[in-house]
């Protein structure tokens, strides 16, 4: 039976004692070996803070298309607004979506720049500045980011104990890391787009980088590739956040712990979308850290890159419509599991 565990971080959050640490270790390290996926319970965040991320994105979402379309940022900057069928997820990995830019969700972008590093001499490039549609919606989001990071913070702790790797090495890793939080909206208005059997609000893919916090309407949709290659429908548990790993922790650890696929498929009641609302912080690492398998983990499956190299392959996939030619691994999951969904 496909299941996402259930670990609770509260240890490490306040200082628990060394045996609920080590629980948490445990259980940490066999949802990472196992699905990839987990429901994160005891990480601290306010309900307050969450309520006004829910209002900013209801804010900004709610406007008229046109009004949002003012906040466009070129692909490459994974700032502002992206609109319904600007996207194909798929293409991040190289998989050719049924018809290119397809996935009908909408998003909001902010993420960490390079004014965030100061000590640092960082191109704006990587770390680009934010563009914010109000100061209330700044006001809210900001709040949310700050708390996310925390979480994603806490939970390289406890990568490093599960490891076995040096206390400092995700610190190292990530001292200034490349964070963004993606706000996404999957309801829009009939006649939008088309509705189908095929429908995709976000299609397959791995997340780019370490880890992923995910706060999200307790809706269906999320659907997770499990080792059976069958998708099964998850949502977050109450009070919980949904954490998964990224395609920089499976390169880490050679594969051994689970860059997990997933997409959305949304529910569509009487030719309507039922509405559903996400906002994912990636976690990703500083730019210029070369990432490769960590010695003792097996004959390295992949060549070393550089965080920068592999995030920019993936979204000249998913945003400029560039197919990733390098995501071979990830690519042959995909391909599989289509196969068998066809064989079924």
């Amino acid at each position: 039976m496909f299941v996402v565990p259930t670990v609770d971080i509260s240890a490490w959050v306040e200082d628990g004692s060394a045996e609920a640490r080590a629980a948490t270790v445990e259980a940490l390290d066999h949802a990472c070996r196992t699905v990839g996926f987990m429901q994160v319970v005891g990480h601290g965040v306010p309900a307050v803070i969450t309520d006004g991320l829910a209002s900013a994105i209801d804010e900004f979402f709610g406007q008229e298309l046109e009004a949002k379309k003012e906040f466009v940022r070129p692909p490459a900057e994974n700032r502002g607004y992206s609109p319904p069928k600007s996207e194909s997820l798929s293409y991040s990995l190289g998989v050719d979506p049924v018809s290119r830019m397809n996935d009908f969700f909408e998003a909001f972008n902010v993420g960490a720049s390079a004014a965030d590093y100061p000590a640092v001499a960082l191109s704006e490039q990587d770390y680009a500045a934010n563009t914010w549609p109000s100061a209330s919606f700044q006001d809210c989001v900001e709040p949310y980011f700050r708390e996310a990071r925390r979480v994603a913070r806490t939970l390289t702790r406890v990568f490093s104990a599960a490891l076995g790797v040096d206390p400092s090495f995700f610190e190292q890793l990530t001292s200034h890391s490349i964070d963004v939080l993606r706000m996404n909206n999957y309801a829009l208005p009939p006649g939008r787009i088309e509705l189908g059997a095929d429908l995709t609000g976000m299609g397959e893919h791995t997340d780019f980088g370490i880890v992923t916090v995910l706060w999200a309407d307790r809706v269906a949709g999320l659907q997770v590739l499990g080792a059976d290659k069958v998708w099964h429908d998850v949502q977050p548990a109450e009070g919980a956040l949904l954490i998964n790993l990224g395609d920089i922790s499976a390169r880490l650890t050679n594969d051994q712990w689970m860059s997990t696929l997933h997409r959305v498929k949304p529910p569509v009641v009487d030719g309507t979308i039922e509405r559903r609302r996400s906002a994912a912080f990636f976690h990703d690492g500083n730019a210029d850290a070369v990432v490769a398998p960590l010695p003792g983990f097996g004959e390295p499956l992949y060549d070393p890159v550089t965080v920068k190299e592999h995030i920019v392959a993936k979204l000249s996939g998913s945003r400029a419509g560039v197919k990733n030619v390098a995501a071979v691994r990830e690519a042959s999951r995909v391909l599989a599991a289509a196969t068998a969904e066809h064989d079924r």
